[in-house]
């Protein structure tokens, strides 16, 4: 049987438990909510202030070109894209990920209804993130598309001569579940279908390869598993085979070529700057970098390889002691055991009374959320992120032994835990 010993020793081997010193994590909670909002680097709080009282307050208009904003979203660009196996220059890190799916799925219909005028339907899988669904739903409509959603297991019989377009998230939000990119892209490909990949649950938290899978085009968030504080920008990458073929929808003048012109007309800047809109939100990136460079930092210890086999460790620890502690208990799993289905969180399912052991282990500083069920089965998920940075085994432990005691004494049938808030 596992003990606490047995993971206060694997912390203490950890070659990177140091990284968990960059962030600010209140020393009573245990935070899995991390594939939900990510915690605070240290550096943020400086960071914030040296932007808002110097630049800002100080430099005024001139830090555009003194402090370096104007080319935050090509600098922080490049950060992302080592995390995502994309290339220098070939990301940029601007608007929401609603914003950026937008984009580049309006420029992969224009592709396709120049290449292939008779495709006319985009998949995507039933159980994807809903604003993605409801970004193609929304062009399907504009464009004269139609929305196919399949299960996981009926994507690949779903690529048939009629799809444009193949949308995915490569780690479900739901169950942990993780796609092989490399596959799924390449019987896309052989099929004449161009893919969309929402990495919102991979950046960060798993290794990603998108030239080595041969995608066409990629966006996420970087307020999970990037730590970039709530609402910060989201990132965007285009195949650069593809940047140049077509304008994005939103022309704005941060993505025009010359934007300090001021010219009438719109001339999109080369490659992946003409996916910029407008303005920049300075306040935001600046704060954004100090979440990236806990992963500059990282790669003294291993880098992207060493943070997925720590999470990988963590997700196997956790399930294995939910299993041994918590038996009896109506716990199932939704998250695959196969490591290389299995992205950085666990999922377990109830029939009922998920959400207010949820609300039970937050009051006892065990941070995770819930998901309603859906399906013929309407099993609630229970959902745990495990950011490998900052996450250690003793945390798991512990993690763990609080969501066997409110089983066990039924605490979550307390009414304060089954009101529910607007955020879940």
């Amino acid at each position: 049987m596992i003990t606490l010993q047995h993971c206060q020793q694997r912390d203490a081997a950890d070659p990177t438990r140091h990284l968990r010193a960059h962030f600010s994590i209140p020393s009573d909670l245990i935070y899995l909510d991390g594939n939900s909002l990510g915690v605070m680097p240290k550096a943020a709080v400086a960071r914030a202030a040296e932007v808002v009282t110097q630049e800002w307050g100080q430099g005024l208009i001139r830090s555009w070109n003194t402090a370096g904003w104007f080319n935050l979203p090509q600098r922080l660009g490049n950060k992302v894209a080592t995390l995502i196996g994309a290339g220098p220059d070939e990301v940029v890190v601007t608007d929401s990920t609603s914003i950026n799916l937008f984009k580049v799925l309006s420029a992969a219909l224009n592709m396709a209804r120049e290449d292939a005028p008779t495709r006319r339907s985009i998949v995507s899988e039933r159980s994807n993130f809903p604003t993605d669904l409801y970004m193609a739903e929304a062009l399907c409509k504009e464009r004269g598309f139609e929305l196919q959603l399949v299960e996981p297991t009926e994507i690949e019989a779903a690529l048939t001569v009629d799809v444009a377009v193949l949308i995915l998230t490569h780690v479900n939000y739901r169950t942990g579940a993780m796609h092989d990119m490399s596959s799924v892209t390449a019987a896309a490909h052989a099929a004449g279908i161009l893919t969309v990949w929402d990495l919102a649950h991979s950046a960060g938290a798993v290794p990603v390869d998108l030239h080595g899978a041969g995608a066409d085009f990629a966006v996420g968030c970087s307020y999970k598993y990037l730590n970039g504080g709530p609402g910060a920008p989201a990132f965007v990458w285009v195949n650069p085979k593809h940047a140049e073929r077509f304008w994005q929808p939103l022309a704005g003048w941060w993505g025009h070529a010359t934007p300090f012109e001021f010219t009438p007309d719109y001339r999109p800047a080369p490659g992946i700057r003409r996916y910029l809109c407008g303005t920049q939100p300075i306040l935001s990136l600046a704060t954004l970098e100090c979440g990236l460079d806990v992963f500059t930092a990282a790669e003294a210890c291993g880098g992207m390889t060493a943070l997925r086999d720590k999470s990988l460790a963590l997700t196997d620890l956790f399930i294995e002691l939910v299993e041994q502690r918590c038996e009896g208990h109506g716990l199932g799993l939704a998250t695959p055991r196969d490591h290389e289905q299995r992205g950085s969180q666990v999922c377990l399912t109830r029939k009922t009374g998920a959400y207010a052991i949820v609300q039970a282990l937050i009051a006892r500083g065990v941070v995770g959320d819930f998901r309603a069920g859906d399906g013929a089965q309407h099993l609630d998920i229970l959902r745990f992120g495990f950011t490998p940075l900052y996450i250690g085994f003793e945390d798991v432990w512990n993690a763990v032994e609080h969501l066997k005691q409110v089983l066990e004494t039924e605490e979550w049938q307390q009414a304060q835990f089954n009101q529910h808030s607007e955020v879940t």
